[in-house]
């Protein structure tokens, strides 16, 4: 039976035909409009750079949720099978080939432990926390080689110390950021990070040198400032301005071997953390989404390095904060 005959039994027993209005000349003409989309979608995906910063931080926005862009395939795709537009059709496959671009390699598995590893575990506490002996715990239970914490409120210390003691009998804490070391610490001091217009007592900043078994490591434990969506965009200035202090720092460090471990609130597609990403090694193998615990959406807790290879980053269950921990295997050079 011919293709034309199939059509006209169909047709004439009122069935829909699946590829009617999809033979036609038209096919290549509707659906430029969504064609469009789907090619701005595929370049903000791959170059996120073009949109500007000004007004509003709109470009730091769409950074921070970069990821979360490859959804707009399913509408994309829906419309161009809705409008029958072959031009829709095929132009929707570039975002899907963009996203793997940016982010398929977030999924290819770790590497092997190397000799020159270190554990690290990263995690903001939350000031808030109504159980940090068992956020204590469940951080030690990592078997992790250093753990960086934020939001140290005064009343929560001392849980903190007396349950990580005995696995970390080396800790730093200064202000609301400490470190717990299996390893020894040394030269620890306060890394000033404060924006200027703060003038209240501030301090979210460390640095400190652990003896590994693997040489000295500088390790810098940071809590920048939070971003705010209002009226008038996102107001990252502050957190901005704290990573450039962050970068000033990491610029005068001696030691050639160093990992920052923080609550950068940014992510590190984030051009907001320049100063910071253009230095310093980032994981290329997952995603580990950390905040808002409850639906993560994006990784705003980090681990980079100097002299050093991240690893994968991955997160761990939640405790009584309001993001979850997560951890990295770091390969000294």
């Amino acid at each position: 039976m011919t293709e034309a005959r199939v059509k006209r039994v169909l047709g004439r027993a009122g069935a829909a035909v699946p590829w009617r209005g999809w033979d036609r000349p038209g096919r290549w003409r509707r659906g430029r409009v969504l064609a469009a989309l789907a090619a701005l979608t595929a370049l903000l995906l791959v170059a996120p750079g073009v949109v500007p910063n000004t007004p509003g931080r709109l470009g730091s926005l769409l950074e921070a949720f970069l990821p979360w862009l490859g959804l707009a395939v399913v509408p994309l795709l829906t419309l161009a099978v809705l409008r029958r537009s072959a031009l829709a059709l095929v132009a929707g496959v570039l975002p899907v080939l963009a996203w793997a671009y940016a982010f398929g390699g977030l999924f290819l598995p770790a590497g092997d432990p190397g000799p020159r590893d270190l554990v690290v575990v990263q995690h903001n506490v939350s000031d808030v926390n109504a159980d940090p002996a068992g956020t204590a715990r469940a951080l030690a239970a990592e078997g992790a080689d250093l753990i960086a914490l934020e939001e140290l409120v005064p009343g929560a210390l001392p849980a903190y110390e007396k349950t990580l003691a005995a696995a970390y009998p080396f800790h730093e804490v200064r202000g609301t950021v400490g470190l717990w070391s299996r390893h020894p610490l040394s030269g620890t001091r306060t890394v000033d990070i404060k924006p200027a217009d703060i003038t209240e007592g501030w301090s979210r900043g460390l640095r400190t040198v652990a003896r590994t078994p693997y040489g000295e490591v500088a390790v810098y434990v940071a809590h920048l400032p939070s971003f705010r969506l209002g009226a008038g965009g996102l107001g990252t200035a502050r957190r901005d301005e704290s990573a450039r202090l962050l970068g000033r720092a990491l610029d005068a460090e001696a030691t050639g071997q160093v990992i920052v471990l923080g609550d950068l609130n940014g992510t590190v597609d984030d051009r907001g953390l320049a100063p910071l990403t253009s230095r310093l090694n980032v994981s290329k193998r997952g995603f580990a989404f950390s905040f808002p615990a409850s639906f993560p959406l994006a990784r705003i807790d980090q681990v980079m390095a100097r002299g050093a290879t991240v690893g994968r980053v991955r997160t761990l269950p939640g405790t009584g904060s309001d993001h979850l921990p997560v951890t990295a295997r770091v390969t000294l050079d």
